[in-house]
């Protein structure tokens, strides 16, 4: 089994390049090559397989026809720029999400024909792919209604995805990813940032920003879950998903009040008075448009499993973390 993982440097990446370490093999196979690619090199990991890390751009004329070129059987594409960067950069968030992505998918297309060619690609989209007027619960064939420029790169991204798929340039699965909290590290551009942020800079009793009004609702998953749904859509049959090739994934739908009563249970109210409301209108008129709550079933049915409370989701975050100061030590 060769493996090519794009956005490998993103903690996404990072993690999932850990758990296909721990496995050692998908879909029944061996893992016998690892292709690590990103705008920067991804380092190395200390793993018993053939390991290539790249830095390159997808976007940019043959960087994907030489990634394709070695022709993986799996191919995880998770390389993007978040939603406030692509709403504040326009030029740019079109060029690495849209442009890399079909750069990518016809570059394994224009490789099948001198000789078969059809592996399976796991695509990360995005809940918002949706957008207002929304129902409280969306369904998976809820029509897309993106209202920004990330979300509409991303359903532009399903639509080819679904396209590609059906043509038998390879085959394909799309999840769409709740927003995934708690993230480790330092905050990134992401306008959902703060969903993470309230959260695991208290518990390290650092300050933290909540831009937004407790009353916002939406739909969560942990790093953890989001590694346990790309590693299962590269298991399964994708036959049950017809023309829909893109999943919304299992998640919890929780308001920000939710978050901070969690993090009480948790960690105390010590923690929670860490919570400095400063409010950002740009922010919160990005959020105003993103969906609340998804029957997930479809994805459910296949297997996918999610966190059921804030709680789970904060345990998960300290357990990872504490398992990733250990690893560092040793």
């Amino acid at each position: 089994m060769k493996i090519l993982i794009t956005g490998a440097a993103g903690m996404i990446g990072r993690k999932l390049v850990r758990a296909l370490m721990r496995s050692g093999k998908v879909r029944g196979q061996p893992i016998r090559h690892l292709i690590l690619a990103d705008i920067i090199a991804p380092e190395a990991p200390d793993f018993d397989v053939e390991v290539e890390t790249l830095a390159t751009d997808l976007s940019q004329p043959g960087a994907a026809e030489s990634l394709i070129a070695q022709r993986p059987d799996l191919i995880f594409h998770l390389a993007a720029i978040v939603s406030g960067e692509a709403e504040a950069d326009f030029e740019k968030g079109y060029r690495v999400n849209l442009d890399g992505t079909r750069a990518l998918f016809e570059a394994i297309r224009l490789a099948g024909r001198d000789r078969p060619y059809m592996p399976r690609l796991v695509f990360t989209s995005s809940i918002v792919v949706f957008g207002n007027p929304l129902p409280p619960v969306i369904s998976d064939s809820h029509c897309l209604t993106p209202l920004t420029s990330y979300g509409t790169q991303k359903a532009i991204c399903e639509l080819l995805l679904a396209d590609y798929s059906r043509h038998g340039f390879f085959d394909g699965i799309g999840i769409r990813l709740p927003t995934i909290s708690i993230r480790p590290g330092k905050p990134n551009k992401a306008a959902s940032g703060f969903f993470s942020s309230i959260l695991r800079e208290p518990l390290i009793g650092e300050e933290a920003i909540l831009p937004v009004s407790e009353t916002v609702r939406h739909w969560f998953a942990s790093p953890r879950a989001a590694i346990g749904f790309l590693h299962h859509a590269a298991e399964i049959d994708t036959r049950p998903l017809g023309q829909l090739r893109t999943l919304t994934m299992p998640g919890l739908s929780a308001t920000v009040g939710d978050q901070i009563e969690a993090l009480r249970r948790v960690a105390g109210d010590e923690a929670v008075r860490l919570i400095r409301r400063e409010p950002d209108n740009d922010i919160a008129a990005i959020i105003a448009g993103w969906p609340q709550g998804f029957d997930a079933r479809r994805a459910e049915e296949l297997g996918f499993r999610g966190e059921t409370s804030f709680e789970d989701i904060i345990r998960v975050h300290l357990e990872d973390e504490r398992e990733s100061r250990i690893a560092e030590h040793n």
